[in-house]
Protein backbone atom coordinates (compact mmCIF):
# COMPACT_ATOMS: atom_id res chain seq x y z
CA UNK A 1 0.00 0.00 0.00
CA UNK A 2 2.67 2.24 0.94
CA UNK A 3 4.76 1.63 -2.22
CA UNK A 4 1.59 1.78 -4.57
CA UNK A 5 0.64 5.46 -2.65
CA UNK A 6 4.80 6.54 -3.11
CA UNK A 7 5.13 5.46 -6.29
CA UNK A 8 1.74 7.34 -7.27
CA UNK A 9 3.24 10.49 -5.83
CA UNK A 10 6.62 10.10 -7.54
CA UNK A 11 4.60 9.74 -10.40
CA UNK A 12 2.85 13.02 -9.95
CA UNK A 13 6.02 14.63 -8.83
CA UNK A 14 7.61 13.88 -12.44
CA UNK A 15 4.63 14.15 -14.18
CA UNK A 16 4.28 17.98 -12.49
CA UNK A 17 8.06 18.71 -13.64
CA UNK A 18 7.96 17.04 -17.02
CA UNK A 19 4.71 19.14 -17.87
CA UNK A 20 6.57 22.37 -16.20
CA UNK A 21 9.58 21.30 -18.18
CA UNK A 22 7.97 21.78 -21.43
CA UNK A 23 6.07 24.91 -20.72
CA UNK A 24 8.93 26.37 -19.82
CA UNK A 25 10.96 25.55 -23.30
CA UNK A 26 7.87 26.47 -25.23
CA UNK A 27 7.48 29.66 -23.25
CA UNK A 28 11.60 30.18 -23.58
CA UNK A 29 11.24 29.29 -27.26
CA UNK A 30 13.22 25.95 -28.40
CA UNK A 31 16.50 28.20 -29.36
CA UNK A 32 16.53 30.04 -26.13
CA UNK A 33 15.76 33.65 -25.47
CA UNK A 34 16.47 37.41 -26.47
CA UNK A 35 15.63 39.99 -23.86
CA UNK A 36 15.20 42.97 -25.92
CA UNK A 37 14.84 46.90 -24.50
CA UNK A 38 13.56 49.67 -26.81
CA UNK A 39 11.87 52.93 -27.15
CA UNK A 40 7.75 51.75 -26.80
CA UNK A 41 6.05 50.85 -30.28
CA UNK A 42 8.84 50.72 -32.30
CA UNK A 43 8.44 47.89 -34.37
CA UNK A 44 4.89 46.08 -35.57
CA UNK A 45 3.64 43.39 -33.52
CA UNK A 46 4.00 41.12 -35.18
CA UNK A 47 7.77 40.92 -35.97
CA UNK A 48 8.23 39.28 -32.75
CA UNK A 49 5.87 37.08 -32.97
CA UNK A 50 7.28 36.11 -36.68
CA UNK A 51 10.42 36.11 -35.38
CA UNK A 52 9.78 33.10 -32.83
CA UNK A 53 8.59 31.15 -35.31
CA UNK A 54 11.05 31.16 -37.73
CA UNK A 55 13.99 30.78 -35.32
CA UNK A 56 12.36 29.37 -32.33
CA UNK A 57 13.60 31.94 -30.38
CA UNK A 58 11.33 33.88 -27.39
CA UNK A 59 11.68 37.33 -27.44
CA UNK A 60 11.19 38.99 -23.99
CA UNK A 61 10.66 42.82 -24.69
CA UNK A 62 10.94 45.89 -22.47
CA UNK A 63 10.25 49.77 -23.11
CA UNK A 64 11.98 53.01 -21.90
CA UNK A 65 10.62 56.70 -22.46
CA UNK A 66 13.95 58.41 -23.18
CA UNK A 67 17.50 56.73 -24.02
CA UNK A 68 18.73 59.00 -20.35
CA UNK A 69 16.66 56.28 -18.65
CA UNK A 70 18.23 53.67 -20.30
CA UNK A 71 21.30 54.32 -19.83
CA UNK A 72 20.92 54.65 -15.66
CA UNK A 73 19.19 50.88 -16.04
CA UNK A 74 22.15 49.83 -18.14
CA UNK A 75 24.93 51.53 -15.82
CA UNK A 76 23.30 50.23 -12.75
CA UNK A 77 22.68 46.65 -14.17
CA UNK A 78 19.64 46.67 -12.90
CA UNK A 79 18.01 44.26 -15.38
CA UNK A 80 20.27 42.26 -18.13
CA UNK A 81 19.17 42.93 -21.48
CA UNK A 82 21.05 41.11 -24.84
CA UNK A 83 20.20 43.94 -27.38
CA UNK A 84 18.61 47.38 -26.96
CA UNK A 85 17.45 50.06 -29.78
CA UNK A 86 19.16 53.70 -28.78
CA UNK A 87 19.61 56.66 -30.16
CA UNK A 88 23.16 58.26 -31.88
CA UNK A 89 24.54 60.13 -29.03
CA UNK A 90 23.41 57.68 -26.74
CA UNK A 91 25.20 54.84 -28.60
CA UNK A 92 28.73 57.53 -28.36
CA UNK A 93 28.30 57.38 -24.62
CA UNK A 94 27.95 53.66 -24.36
CA UNK A 95 30.77 53.27 -26.53
CA UNK A 96 32.84 55.50 -24.72
CA UNK A 97 31.59 53.96 -21.42
CA UNK A 98 32.93 50.82 -22.51
CA UNK A 99 29.15 49.25 -21.97
CA UNK A 100 28.61 47.65 -25.57
CA UNK A 101 30.14 44.31 -27.21
CA UNK A 102 31.57 44.63 -30.68
CA UNK A 103 28.98 43.13 -33.12
CA UNK A 104 30.14 39.42 -35.27
CA UNK A 105 28.53 40.39 -38.58
CA UNK A 106 28.94 36.87 -39.51
CA UNK A 107 25.38 36.55 -38.06
CA UNK A 108 24.13 39.80 -39.72
CA UNK A 109 24.67 39.09 -43.45
CA UNK A 110 21.74 41.49 -44.28
CA UNK A 111 23.04 44.51 -43.11
CA UNK A 112 23.72 44.47 -46.60
CA UNK A 113 20.17 46.10 -47.19
CA UNK A 114 21.43 49.45 -45.14
CA UNK A 115 22.05 51.65 -46.97
CA UNK A 116 25.88 53.15 -47.24
CA UNK A 117 24.92 57.13 -46.90
CA UNK A 118 23.72 55.85 -43.36
CA UNK A 119 26.35 53.50 -42.27
CA UNK A 120 28.53 56.08 -42.88
CA UNK A 121 26.48 58.49 -41.19
CA UNK A 122 26.89 56.27 -38.36
CA UNK A 123 30.55 56.77 -38.17
CA UNK A 124 29.76 60.53 -36.28
CA UNK A 125 28.63 58.34 -33.04
CA UNK A 126 30.28 54.67 -33.77
CA UNK A 127 33.69 55.11 -36.56
CA UNK A 128 33.29 51.97 -38.36
CA UNK A 129 30.19 51.17 -37.57
CA UNK A 130 31.35 48.15 -35.27
CA UNK A 131 28.69 48.21 -32.39
CA UNK A 132 25.42 49.76 -34.18
CA UNK A 133 23.04 48.54 -37.18
CA UNK A 134 21.21 51.55 -38.19
CA UNK A 135 17.58 50.90 -37.77
CA UNK A 136 14.92 54.02 -38.12
CA UNK A 137 16.22 57.62 -38.87
CA UNK A 138 14.31 60.59 -38.90
CA UNK A 139 14.16 64.52 -38.03
CA UNK A 140 11.85 66.55 -35.27
CA UNK A 141 10.00 68.97 -36.67
CA UNK A 142 6.39 71.14 -35.57
CA UNK A 143 3.20 69.09 -36.43
CA UNK A 144 0.36 71.69 -36.41
CA UNK A 145 -3.57 71.75 -36.93
CA UNK A 146 -3.91 73.70 -40.00
CA UNK A 147 -7.59 74.94 -38.53
CA UNK A 148 -6.62 75.74 -35.14
CA UNK A 149 -3.79 78.19 -35.99
CA UNK A 150 -5.64 79.63 -38.78
CA UNK A 151 -3.36 82.40 -40.96
CA UNK A 152 -0.55 82.49 -38.92
CA UNK A 153 1.96 80.89 -40.62
CA UNK A 154 4.39 77.89 -39.30
CA UNK A 155 7.50 77.51 -40.61
CA UNK A 156 10.35 78.17 -37.36
CA UNK A 157 10.61 77.69 -33.33
CA UNK A 158 9.68 80.89 -32.53
CA UNK A 159 6.02 79.99 -33.25
CA UNK A 160 6.04 77.70 -30.31
CA UNK A 161 6.82 81.40 -28.46
CA UNK A 162 3.44 82.62 -30.02
CA UNK A 163 1.01 84.00 -27.25
CA UNK A 164 -1.93 82.85 -29.74
CA UNK A 165 -1.03 79.20 -29.00
CA UNK A 166 -1.36 79.86 -25.34
CA UNK A 167 -2.10 76.09 -23.33
CA UNK A 168 -2.52 74.76 -27.20
CA UNK A 169 1.43 73.79 -27.50
CA UNK A 170 3.30 70.31 -26.58
CA UNK A 171 6.88 70.37 -25.89
CA UNK A 172 9.26 67.22 -25.67
CA UNK A 173 9.56 66.06 -22.16
CA UNK A 174 13.27 65.33 -22.85
CA UNK A 175 16.35 67.82 -21.73
CA UNK A 176 18.26 67.25 -25.20
CA UNK A 177 15.24 67.75 -26.99
CA UNK A 178 13.85 70.54 -25.25
CA UNK A 179 16.95 72.51 -25.44
CA UNK A 180 17.32 71.69 -28.87
CA UNK A 181 14.21 73.82 -30.21
CA UNK A 182 15.21 76.87 -27.96
CA UNK A 183 19.24 76.33 -28.92
CA UNK A 184 18.01 76.36 -32.47
CA UNK A 185 15.77 79.20 -32.02
CA UNK A 186 18.35 81.28 -30.76
CA UNK A 187 20.91 80.38 -33.71
CA UNK A 188 22.80 78.22 -31.34
CA UNK A 189 24.41 74.27 -31.77
CA UNK A 190 21.87 71.67 -30.16
CA UNK A 191 25.48 70.49 -29.34
CA UNK A 192 26.23 73.87 -27.46
CA UNK A 193 28.70 73.22 -24.64
CA UNK A 194 28.76 77.03 -23.92
CA UNK A 195 26.96 78.03 -20.53
CA UNK A 196 25.82 81.45 -21.47
CA UNK A 197 24.05 80.19 -24.38
CA UNK A 198 22.58 76.85 -22.55
CA UNK A 199 21.51 79.26 -19.68
CA UNK A 200 19.84 81.56 -22.30
CA UNK A 201 18.15 78.74 -23.95
CA UNK A 202 16.36 77.55 -20.45
CA UNK A 203 15.30 81.19 -19.51
CA UNK A 204 13.44 81.24 -23.25
CA UNK A 205 11.73 77.58 -22.35
CA UNK A 206 11.05 79.36 -18.46
CA UNK A 207 9.08 81.95 -20.20
CA UNK A 208 7.66 79.66 -22.65
CA UNK A 209 6.14 77.61 -20.21
CA UNK A 210 2.60 79.25 -19.26
CA UNK A 211 1.98 78.47 -23.19
CA UNK A 212 2.69 74.84 -22.95
CA UNK A 213 -0.10 72.74 -22.51
CA UNK A 214 1.82 69.81 -21.78
CA UNK A 215 4.96 68.22 -22.34
CA UNK A 216 4.77 64.77 -23.77
CA UNK A 217 6.82 62.20 -25.58
CA UNK A 218 5.48 59.49 -27.37
CA UNK A 219 1.57 60.57 -26.22
CA UNK A 220 2.03 64.32 -28.36
CA UNK A 221 1.04 62.52 -31.37
CA UNK A 222 -2.14 61.95 -29.83
CA UNK A 223 -2.48 65.40 -28.64
CA UNK A 224 -2.18 67.12 -31.76
CA UNK A 225 -5.08 63.98 -33.20
CA UNK A 226 -7.50 64.63 -31.02
CA UNK A 227 -7.44 68.59 -30.94
CA UNK A 228 -6.64 69.34 -27.66
CA UNK A 229 -3.31 71.10 -28.90
CA UNK A 230 -2.79 73.30 -31.77
CA UNK A 231 0.89 73.09 -32.00
CA UNK A 232 3.59 70.00 -31.18
CA UNK A 233 6.88 68.77 -31.75
CA UNK A 234 6.85 65.24 -32.97
CA UNK A 235 9.59 63.29 -35.02
CA UNK A 236 8.11 62.70 -38.58
CA UNK A 237 7.73 59.48 -38.08
CA UNK A 238 4.23 60.58 -36.19
CA UNK A 239 3.03 62.45 -39.40
CA UNK A 240 1.08 59.69 -41.23
CA UNK A 241 -0.06 58.14 -38.32
CA UNK A 242 -1.83 61.61 -37.27
CA UNK A 243 -2.79 62.93 -40.25
CA UNK A 244 -4.44 59.21 -40.69
CA UNK A 245 -6.36 60.27 -37.80
CA UNK A 246 -6.85 64.08 -38.23
CA UNK A 247 -6.55 65.25 -42.10
CA UNK A 248 -5.88 68.79 -40.77
CA UNK A 249 -2.61 68.21 -39.17
CA UNK A 250 0.52 69.41 -41.60
CA UNK A 251 4.80 69.04 -40.48
CA UNK A 252 7.09 71.24 -41.00
CA UNK A 253 10.92 71.19 -40.40
CA UNK A 254 11.32 74.82 -38.88
CA UNK A 255 13.74 77.27 -41.07
CA UNK A 256 16.37 77.29 -38.39
CA UNK A 257 17.33 73.89 -38.59
CA UNK A 258 16.43 70.75 -36.32
CA UNK A 259 17.72 67.45 -35.10
CA UNK A 260 18.70 64.76 -37.59
CA UNK A 261 18.98 61.46 -35.56
CA UNK A 262 19.50 57.28 -36.72
CA UNK A 263 18.44 54.74 -34.14
CA UNK A 264 20.42 51.82 -34.09
CA UNK A 265 20.53 48.39 -32.54
CA UNK A 266 23.49 47.30 -30.33
CA UNK A 267 24.46 44.73 -27.80
CA UNK A 268 25.36 45.41 -24.20
CA UNK A 269 28.94 44.16 -22.64
CA UNK A 270 28.24 40.51 -21.60
CA UNK A 271 25.15 40.02 -23.03
CA UNK A 272 23.84 36.28 -22.38
CA UNK A 273 22.77 35.72 -25.67
CA UNK A 274 25.05 37.68 -28.27
CA UNK A 275 24.00 35.29 -30.80
CA UNK A 276 20.31 35.37 -30.23
CA UNK A 277 20.60 39.60 -30.04
CA UNK A 278 22.64 39.43 -33.73
CA UNK A 279 19.96 36.59 -34.98
CA UNK A 280 17.21 39.23 -33.72
CA UNK A 281 19.16 42.03 -35.76
CA UNK A 282 19.86 40.38 -38.65
CA UNK A 283 15.78 39.70 -39.26
CA UNK A 284 15.04 43.15 -38.43
CA UNK A 285 17.36 44.11 -41.39
CA UNK A 286 15.52 41.77 -43.90
CA UNK A 287 13.58 43.80 -46.73
CA UNK A 288 10.38 42.79 -45.87
CA UNK A 289 10.65 42.74 -42.00
CA UNK A 290 11.50 46.27 -42.60
CA UNK A 291 9.51 47.34 -45.13
CA UNK A 292 6.44 46.17 -42.40
CA UNK A 293 8.07 48.31 -39.75
CA UNK A 294 8.21 51.17 -42.28
CA UNK A 295 3.89 50.73 -42.46
CA UNK A 296 3.86 49.74 -39.21
CA UNK A 297 6.22 53.36 -37.93
CA UNK A 298 6.75 55.66 -41.25
CA UNK A 299 9.58 56.63 -40.07
CA UNK A 300 12.64 57.10 -42.33
CA UNK A 301 13.74 53.66 -42.77
CA UNK A 302 17.74 53.43 -44.12
CA UNK A 303 16.88 49.74 -45.58
CA UNK A 304 17.65 50.72 -49.20
CA UNK A 305 16.29 47.02 -49.96
CA UNK A 306 12.66 47.80 -48.15
CA UNK A 307 11.92 51.07 -50.50
CA UNK A 308 11.29 48.87 -53.27
CA UNK A 309 8.48 47.37 -50.98
CA UNK A 310 7.08 50.71 -49.61
CA UNK A 311 3.94 52.52 -51.48
CA UNK A 312 5.59 54.91 -54.07
CA UNK A 313 3.21 57.55 -52.47
CA UNK A 314 5.03 57.39 -48.89
CA UNK A 315 8.44 57.64 -50.15
CA UNK A 316 7.70 60.46 -52.05
CA UNK A 317 6.29 62.10 -49.40
CA UNK A 318 8.51 65.45 -47.93
CA UNK A 319 8.07 64.91 -44.14
CA UNK A 320 8.82 60.97 -44.32
CA UNK A 321 11.76 61.37 -46.37
CA UNK A 322 13.15 64.69 -45.85
CA UNK A 323 14.69 66.71 -49.02
CA UNK A 324 18.41 66.88 -49.03
CA UNK A 325 18.19 70.29 -48.01
CA UNK A 326 16.14 69.72 -45.53
CA UNK A 327 18.73 67.59 -44.08
CA UNK A 328 21.56 70.35 -44.70
CA UNK A 329 19.76 72.36 -42.36
CA UNK A 330 20.08 69.47 -39.39
CA UNK A 331 22.53 68.65 -36.90
CA UNK A 332 22.98 65.01 -34.74
CA UNK A 333 22.78 65.25 -31.00
CA UNK A 334 26.66 64.14 -29.58
CA UNK A 335 27.50 62.74 -26.62
CA UNK A 336 29.01 65.76 -24.02
CA UNK A 337 31.24 66.16 -21.32
CA UNK A 338 29.83 65.13 -18.15
CA UNK A 339 30.53 68.88 -16.84
CA UNK A 340 27.88 70.16 -19.75
CA UNK A 341 25.40 66.87 -19.04
CA UNK A 342 25.65 68.39 -15.73
CA UNK A 343 24.73 71.97 -17.08
CA UNK A 344 21.95 70.83 -18.95
CA UNK A 345 20.46 68.67 -16.23
CA UNK A 346 20.83 71.54 -14.07
CA UNK A 347 19.20 74.44 -16.16
CA UNK A 348 16.28 71.55 -17.01
CA UNK A 349 15.59 71.21 -13.15
CA UNK A 350 15.07 74.94 -12.91
CA UNK A 351 13.05 75.06 -15.99
CA UNK A 352 10.73 72.20 -14.79
CA UNK A 353 10.61 73.54 -11.54
CA UNK A 354 9.13 76.56 -12.64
Amino acid sequence: MKKNTFAKVMFLVLSTTLVLMLFTACRAGSNGEVYVYSYGDYFDPSVAEDFENETGIHVVIDTYDTAEEMYTVLENGATEYDCICTSDYMIERLIADGLLDKLNYDNIPDIKNIGAGYLEKTDIFDPGHEYSVPYQAGVAGILYNTKMVGDEKIDSWEDLWNEKFSQQIVMPDSVRDAFMISLRKNGSSLNSTDEEEIKKASQDLITQKPLVYKYANDSARDLLADGSAAVGVVWNGEYQYTKDLNEDVEFVVPKEGTEFFIDSWVVPKGAANKENAEAWINYLCKAEVAAKNFDYLYYTTPNEAALELIDEEAAAEEAIFPSEETLSRCESLRMLEPEITDLYSKYWKEVKSK
